[in-house]
């Protein structure tokens, strides 16, 4: 199996993301300022325009409200966004086996 760079960066977006989410009461307006502006950066690097964008939105309602609701909402934008960007994963249909008709014959 070869390792996606893409989907790597993906998963790192995500994770930091959902990071912010979690320690949201706990960040100061200026270090979650901080946070989504390297989002942001990353996000431009690898040409996903959609998170960039929203980052940038984000950034510009925490200079002009501060923490509040909005922000959260924001971030569960991100996450949608990424995820959108994200490959699905093949999904293989589980099939039952039949035994082997050596195990048939032995348990008749």
């Amino acid at each position: 199996m070869r390792h996606d760079p893409m989907l790597a960066i993906l998963a790192d977006l995500m994770r930091r993301v959902d990071g912010l989410a979690n320690q949201r009461g706990h960040l100061s307006v200026m270090r979650l300022t901080d946070e989504v502006d390297q989002i942001r950066h990353t996000a431009r690097a690898f040409g996903l325009d959609t998170v960039e964008g929203l980052a940038g939105t984000l950034e510009s309602a925490l200079c002009l409200h501060g923490l509040g609701p909005v922000v959260l909402s924001y971030l569960d934008l991100l996450r949608d966004a990424i995820a959108a960007d994200m490959p699905m994963a093949d999904i293989m249909p589980m099939v039952a086996r039949t035994p082997p008709a050596s195990v048939t014959a032995l348990r008749a």
